[in-house]
């Protein structure tokens, strides 16, 4: 064999060696590069106003800190069960009893990874690869970013304003009816939106899921978080439903990474299965901070009126500043702003804001593929302050 062709073919081998996988290729979660960038600037001496990432700005609970302290100096921090703790697991069977009035068995109470590892198990779990599953649009980018990533095909059904950006039975049915499918996910309170579904609204979705055999899973790490009612869990309305859940943003634990689903029966020993492959168990420090945190609801609802403020502060200043049209805030803390009246590019909109006013917020495009080019999302989960000087930047850059 000549010695061109000894080259080429080695170097053909390192290629594949290195090549990352088809599966890989998922766009990124813009909302983290906005962050880089607003990193950029504030490296250079800038002050940013962050209102790109959704993650509280208070700390978690006091319990939940004095808990891991505790179990810090005990000393030894062992696996739990792959399921997690049961004391924890039952913690939050007495949540759905207290929040909801809604019973619900223990033994179908999952810890997980955060509401990230959620989706994944739950993915895993429920759909082979090639199945078409619904999200909406707009939504949460990783829903369809982790469906491909383990070969299934989000299926992108647009919501619209005559029907608050809520999914509905008839438009999942007519999507069905396109080409079967095989699940549908939906949150509610909505990330980017801030709508919610009411009582009604859902009973009639999940219904007419069920009746076309689609598997139901409802996202509701924003659950707390409700303004303009009470929000309402998929775990009240149908035992066959897979309800995902976080301590993440009610109770501003974002990096302690731990989350909870409520299973579906036949599913708890596959998702225990996966689970103690996946990562043999959740976090033990952040399972005893969580079961914690429950204690600190008093601390949480000053939060959330801190948030209701800052919401307020948007929905006044903002049509001031020029952004006169927005979706409605029902909960989570997120405003989604239509910007077409000055671009027809949210990303570069973001862009010259962020340089120009020193104010992040993140494209619509990273939540809706199809018309987020007209659309910034606003978190408003800092302080009342900061909400205040970003609308003056955002009115004193647009005009």
């Amino acid at each position: 064999m000549h010695e061109a062709t000894l080259e080429r073919t080695f170097g053909d081998r390192v290629n594949y060696l290195l090549t990352a996988s088809g599966r890989s290729e998922v766009p990124p979660f813009m909302v983290m590069d906005v962050m880089a960038a607003a990193a950029r600037i504030e490296a250079a001496g800038g002050h940013v106003i962050h209102m790109e990432v959704g993650q509280p700005a208070a700390p978690a609970p006091k319990a939940a800190i004095a808990a891991a302290h505790a179990a810090l100096d005990d000393g030894r921090i062992d696996y739990t069960s792959a399921l997690g703790i049961p004391s924890l697991r039952a913690r939050i069977a007495r949540h759905y009893r207290e929040t909801y009035g809604c019973e619900v068995d223990a033994e179908r109470i999952v810890v997980t990874t955060g509401s990230s590892g959620g989706f994944i198990l739950a993915f895993l779990a429920m759909f082979e690869p090639g199945d078409r599953v619904a999200v909406t649009v707009p939504g949460y980018p990783p829903y369809r970013h982790i469906l491909t990533a383990l070969g299934c095909e989000p299926v992108l059904i647009e919501t619209t304003s005559e029907t608050r950006h809520a999914l509905t039975g008839e438009a999942l049915l007519d999507a069905h009816r396109k080409a079967p499918l095989k699940g549908v996910l939906v949150g509610s309170p909505a990330n980017p939106t801030g709508t919610m579904m009411s009582r009604e609204a859902l009973a009639s979705l999940m219904a007419a899921a069920e009746s076309a055999g689609i598997r139901f899973i409802s996202d509701e790490i924003y659950h707390g978080l409700d303004y303009a009612f009470p929000a309402v869990t998929a775990a009240e309305l149908s035992p066959h439903a897979l309800v995902i859940n976080s301590f993440s943003k009610y109770f501003c634990m974002t990096g302690w990474r731990v989350g909870w689903m409520v299973v579906p029966e036949p599913l708890v020993r596959p998702i225990e299965r996966l689970q103690q492959n996946l990562s043999i168990s959740v976090p033990t420090l952040s399972q005893i901070a969580a079961e914690a945190a429950f204690d600190g609801r008093e601390e949480m609802e000053a939060i959330k009126r801190g948030y209701q403020e800052n919401r307020r502060i948007l929905i006044d200043g903002l049509p001031k500043a020029g952004l006169t049209k927005f979706l409605p805030a029902d909960g989570a803390f997120y405003l989604y702003a239509d910007v077409s009246d000055f671009t027809a590019d949210s990303f570069e909109f973001a862009r010259e804001m962020l340089e120009k006013a020193h104010v992040a917020a993140t494209p619509g495009v990273d939540f809706d593929p199809i018309h987020g080019r007209a659309f910034i999302r606003f978190s408003y989960a800092r302080s009342a302050e900061e909400m205040q000087e970003a609308v003056a930047r955002i009115a004193g850059w647009l005009k």
